[in-house]
Formats: C-alpha cells, structure tokens, sequence
C-alpha cells in the first residue's frame, strides 16, 4: 500500500485512540467520578474532543486523503477511505472551539440531568438542555442540510437517513402496532406481570447477570460490568476492552435481568468487530440502527424467547426461591412478555417500546424546527404519552428525564432504537432460515451458532456497508417493517390466545 495511505491510516488511529480516551473520561464520569468532579471532567473532555477533532480537519488529513490513490477491489481501503473522507469533511465544516464547546457543556449538563432526574424537577435541568440544543444546532447550521436541520444530526448516527423518510416509517410501523395491540386488547388472557415486582435480592441478580452474559458469549477477560444510573455499553480499547453497565432494583426483576442482556449485545458486536481494523473505519460498527439492532436481538428475540427460558428457568427459579418459587416457567413467560403501556422506555415491552421511540423522534424534531420550546417539554411530552400510550408519567422523572441522551448532546440517536428493533427482526428472520435448528441450540443454552452468524454476516464486515446496504446483503431485502410486526404477530397472539 502507499506511503500516503499508511500514512493517513496512522492518523486515523491516533484519532480513534483519542476517542477512546475520551469514552473512557465519560464511563468513569458515569460510574465512579464523584460528583464534585464535574467541572474539571468537563475540562478534560473539551481537550480530549478539541484535540481528536484538530487532528481530524488539519490540513495534513486534507493533503492524504488527496494523495492516496484507492486500489480498485480492495475493500479495505475503500472503506477506510470513503469513511476517512466522510469524517474529514462533515468535521471540517465544525469549528473546533463548538466542539470543544459542546463537550465542555455535556459533561456539565449529564451532573446537572443526575441531580434534576434525582429530583424530578425538570425546571433545574432546563436552562443547561437550552445551552446544549443551541449548540448543537449550531454544528447542524454548520454542517448544512437539504430540508429540515435535525437530518444533520440524525446523519451522524445513521448515515443517509432523514427524518422524512423516518417518519413515513414510522408511520406504518405505528399503525400495524396499534392494530395489534386492539388485537391483544380483546384477549381475556392476562399475564401476571406483578410476579417481577416481588422481592429480588441485589446480591444474587449480580450473580444472575453475570451468568446470562456469560452464557451469551460475552468474554471478561476482554470486559467488564458496572453500576450506573442509566444503562449504557462502551468501548475503551477495541474488542479488547468493552465495558456494560446495568442498573439493580430489588423490586423488579427486568430492569437489570434484560438490560444486562441488552448490552451483552452491543458489547457481542463490539466484541465481534475485526481487531485487525482497530482504530479504522474497517473496524468500527455500521451505524447505530445496526448496532441496536444487535442488542435488542439478544435481548428480546433470544432473551424473551420461550426455548431460552426453558434451558435458564430452573437455576434462576432456584436463585429467587422466595418471590420465584410458586411460579410456573408458563406465567414467568407471561410475564416477561406481559404487553402494557408503562412510563419508563427501557422497561417497556417489545410492542409499545416503538410508540416511546416515535415521542422522542417527534419532539427532538420540533425542537430543531422551532415548533416546541425546551421549557415546554413536559407538558408535550405527558400529551404525547396519553396520545400514543394511553399513559400520563405522575413526575418528571418517570417522564421527561428518564433518560440521558440529551444531556450527552446526543439529538437524532433516538430514532435508531425502532429501527435497531425492525433490523433485528429481519436479520434474525433470515439466521432462522440459516440455521433450522436455532431455537433448539437456544433451549440447550448453546448460542454459539447465533453469535457466529452474526460475527459472519455482520460484525466482520466493520463499516464496509451502509446500514441499508447490509441489511440486503444479509437479507436478500430491503429494510421493511414486516419481519417485525409479522415476529411480534406471531409471538403476542400465542400468549394472548387470540
């Protein structure tokens, strides 16, 4: 290869270095930091962000990627390249002082998003997500755009959508729920969800996480598992280094039993990604849709599946003898699977998991075109709950500060969490057809055929596809909402019987 592109990928290492160090300085912040610490972590993040981001837009980046010539049939380098050139130009258009900026400010605002959600007060945490959404449209003024400011952001983490498209998806996979959940109404079959709010010892639903993610395949010698107030995977060094965090409350079992699943599987996919490629787009994941996508796989088509409950019913009945111990493998599957509307996003059931995911979408949307004022979140965000739930959150910390993303700055990530959901259920369509024996390996806690088709068909390719394009490669498909409604059609009308 040319001196230029051996050159260029060395920078792009020290760039992806450099952002790990910066995911690092977040973990810690959100797992040990003490909380006094928050002004002098927001200054180590804003030299960390300004100093990945200076090397990125230099003109040195701009010179290499002009001298490299692209080796026809080589897809390693025309993935790094095109990647290289996309990150180069987007970053090139953001001046580093907002960057720095923008990292400065989110470490402040995640302290202050701790303290308000603590508190249920949204008014303490308002004036800080009003500093951070104008800058960050900033960045999307910055980057430019063709109709609507939110699709620079949404860019980011999912290349080549746009909120138009989205919501036209969005809008078909809201109506196809809806007409299944009346489906699921008229049934007089009614799990008992309460059997996940007895009383469930902290000490052994570590041990219980522990346990499923090891069975999964989640190696720790190559990671870790935390405490956090929200749930979250993260990568310090490549497959080499992945840390999960979970959250416990002895009083329902769900939060931290499929949230430690959840994670298991970005951590999988992270886990999964070619070492060889570490620091360059050939080793990096496809997009953030592709990334849930294999979180929500693991934990909900294998998670919430009835052959993995009848290899892992037994030990975990064992362990919780007390609140377990007079129920059947039938109503714990029930319950797991119990379809309800409830306040909070990451305790939701699979089917009106999409409805919370379109509120977010729909708010973040109105307030980059200016239809909806930050101080006017909670009210919106109760009268869109009512609307698509049927549910009014009783606080703020049930509703509107529930979760983390905006005081991470994060504007146009929440619309990958529906798309992750209907990715899953077409890759996992086409694995079932691909391995015809699945759900057995999966009652016989063997889910290494699963874990290698994916390594296979996904995780190997690194950033070699678009998310669009690698779902037909893998598929023989385009995206569509069918796999999924036809999945949860299926499931839902087995435990209702209707």
């Amino acid at each position: 290869m040319t001196d230029a592109y051996t050159k260029l990928m060395e920078r792009v290492k020290d760039i992806g270095r450099l952002s790990c160090v910066e995911q690092l300085l977040d973990w810690d912040q959100q797992v040990y930091m003490p909380s006094g610490g928050a002004n002098a972590r927001a200054e180590l993040s804003a030299l960390i962000a300004g100093m990945a981001h200076e090397k990125l837009v230099a003109d040195e980046t701009g010179t290499l990627l002009g001298d490299v010539q692209t080796v026809e049939g080589d897809f390693v380098v025309e993935t790094n390249m095109r990647e290289t050139r996309r990150a180069f130009e987007r970053a090139s258009k953001v001046p580093t002082e907002l960057v720095k900026e923008i990292a400065y400010t989110s470490a402040l605002t995640k302290e202050a998003w701790a303290k308000a959600r603590e508190e249920s007060d949204f008014g303490k945490f308002a004036p800080h997500l009003e500093k951070l959404l104008d800058l960050k449209k900033q960045v999307a003024e910055h980057i430019g755009y063709e109709t609507e400011a939110y699709d620079a952001l949404m860019d980011e983490f999912e290349p080549g959508a746009e909120a138009a498209e989205i919501e036209n998806v969005f809008s078909n996979l809201r109506s196809a729920t809806v007409a299944l959940l009346e489906r699921l109404g008229s049934s007089t079959t009614k799990p008992d969800r309460s059997i996940l709010t007895r009383h469930f010892p902290r000490a052994q639903q570590e041990v219980l996480s522990r346990r499923m993610s090891e069975s999964l395949g989640f190696d720790y010698k190559s990671g870790r598992i935390d405490v956090t107030v929200h749930p979250f995977c993260t990568t310090i060094g490549g497959p080499s280094d992945i840390r999960i965090t979970t959250r416990y409350m002895e009083n329902f079992l769900s939060g931290a039993l499929f949230g430690t699943l959840h994670e298991t599987g970005h951590a999988l996919y992270e886990q999964g990604l070619p070492a060889e490629h570490l620091f360059t787009p050939m080793g990096q994941y496809v997009s953030l849709g592709i990334h849930e996508s294999q979180s929500r796989m693991w934990e909900n088509l294998v998670g919430r599946s009835r052959p993995f409950w009848q290899c892992h019913w037994e030990q975990v009945k064992a362990m919780f003898p007390e609140a377990l111990g007079d129920v059947s493998l039938d109503e714990f599957y029930g319950a797991i699977n119990a379809v309800r509307p409830s306040f909070i996003r990451v305790e939701a059931d699979e089917l009106t998991y999409n409805m919370h995911i379109i509120l977010r979408f729909e708010i973040e949307r109105a307030l980059f075109t200016g239809e909806l004022a930050v101080v006017d979140i909670p009210a919106a965000w109760n009268d869109k709950m009512q609307e698509l739930l049927g549910v009014t959150p009783p606080n703020d910390r049930e509703g509107c500060l529930q979760d983390i993303h905006w005081s991470m700055g994060i504007f146009g990530y929440f619309p990958t969490y529906a798309l992750g959901n209907l990715y899953a259920a077409q890759f996992f369509a086409k694995a079932k057809e691909d391995i015809p024996d699945l759900f057995e390996r999966i009652a016989g806690n063997d889910h290494t055929p699963l874990l290698d088709w994916l390594r296979a068909n996904i995780h190997q390719h690194g950033r070699r596809y678009r998310a669009n394009e690698l779902v037909e490669v893998v598929t023989g498909k385009p995206l569509s909402i069918a796999p999924f409604v036809d999945y949860a059609t299926e499931k839902f009308s087995a435990i209702y019987g209707v």
